[in-house]
């Protein structure tokens, strides 16, 4: 099997490599940093590459505050470095910089041992939305996480951008990708409901600002997918709206199919994976002219950005299906995963044995 490579880097990873991968966010939860990392092991066998999870269903945890989906691991760092000893692997990535990342970091640094980390969340905007933490504060404390690493990879330019201006170094890009096999054949279904229809995926939490969309005044339903610590108020507030929990595989790429606009509200998320997921089942995007939405749609003729969200979502309606799903071909999870693969080949762990 020959090892693939990514276009726009060097070596491709070497086929029977081991790569670590530590993450605080897994299963059970449903958000963008589970789904990548989840497609990044079912893609590693393309490449040869065999991929071991460091997640938190290996240890006890208590919920996050404020958070509860969120579990903490509780463990120690005597325990990591022996996991990790122990898996021996070819190459370190650390996803997040919760518990298991700061105790996985503090491995590597003290054993010498090269490491690549991601930036994939505003943590500094999402705590200060829950917290009277200013973000200065938080920045400082995720510039020293990742500037650790060798090389911290984030999903867009203008991320990257942004992050250097926060004093972060060693920053690369990572293209991001999805299922296109799942998404790109979801089918239309009669939802029952009056159209137009009006559709956001994803967590139902105060940082990704759906009431901005709950709130406009649009015909047709408005529909919300998703689970999270807002869903409570929000039902409550917006009676009108549909609130359908959590959904997955093909009934959620059916419902992306049958959305006449997917309305993204988040003025805060890195990239948005859920854009291009609509994209794929033929659903154009409404948006505001926001870092991760400009990256995604910047260009496409598949979605329109606009500072006053109803005007996108209307303007939307005119957007040819077949566009958005011609364009949606460009991102799968393949060309996607040997992007990762080739940053992380840069960066090698000498083996213990």
């Amino acid at each position: 099997m020959q090892p693939l490579i990514h276009p726009l880097e060097g070596e491709p990873i070497a086929t029977g490599s081991r790569v670590l991968i530590v993450s605080d966010a897994w299963k059970p939860q449903v958000n963008g940093v589970v789904r990548t990392l989840e497609w990044l092991a079912a893609e590693a066998p393309a490449f040869g590459v065999e991929v071991v999870m460091l997640t938190p269903d290996r240890f006890r945890s208590i919920p996050m505050p404020t958070y509860p989906e969120i579990r903490l691991s509780l463990t120690g760092a005597s325990t990591i470095a022996g996991m990790i000893d122990d898996i021996d692997p070819d190459a370190i990535h650390i996803a997040t910089e919760g518990p298991l990342g700061f105790l996985a970091r503090r491995h590597c640094l003290v054993r010498n041992r090269p490491f690549t980390t991601c930036y994939h969340t505003r943590f500094p905007e999402y705590v200060a939305a829950r917290f009277p933490v200013p973000p200065a504060l938080t920045y400082a404390v995720l510039r020293r996480f990742h500037n650790a690493g060798a090389t911290t990879l984030v999903a867009t330019s203008g991320l990257r951008d942004e992050l250097a201006a926060h004093g972060f170094s060693k920053l690369k890009t990572w293209r991001r990708g999805i299922d296109l096999n799942l998404f790109g054949k979801g089918q239309y279904v009669d939802l029952g409901v009056r159209g137009p229809v009006f559709l956001y995926v994803g967590r139902v939490a105060i940082e990704k600002n759906i009431e901005a969309f709950l709130s406009l005044d649009l015909p047709g339903t408005k529909i919300v997918v998703g689970e999270g610590p807002a869903r409570g108020e929000l039902q409550n507030k917006y009676p009108q709206a549909r609130f359908l929990g959590l959904k997955s595989g093909q009934e959620l790429a059916n419902l992306y199919a049958s959305a006449d606009v997917f309305v993204f509200p988040s003025r805060t998320d890195t990239f948005g994976l859920v854009m291009l997921e609509a994209l794929a089942a033929g659903t154009p995007v409404a948006a505001f002219p926001v870092t991760g939405p400009m990256e995604v749609l910047a260009g496409s003729r598949c979605g329109v950005m606009n500072d006053d969200l109803r005007t996108a979502a209307l303007t939307a309606l005119e957007i040819p299906r077949d566009a958005c799903k011609a364009f949606a071909k460009r991102h799968g999870m393949r060309e996607s995963a040997a992007h990762f693969f080739s940053h992380v080949a840069a960066v090698r762990v000498p083996r213990m044995r």
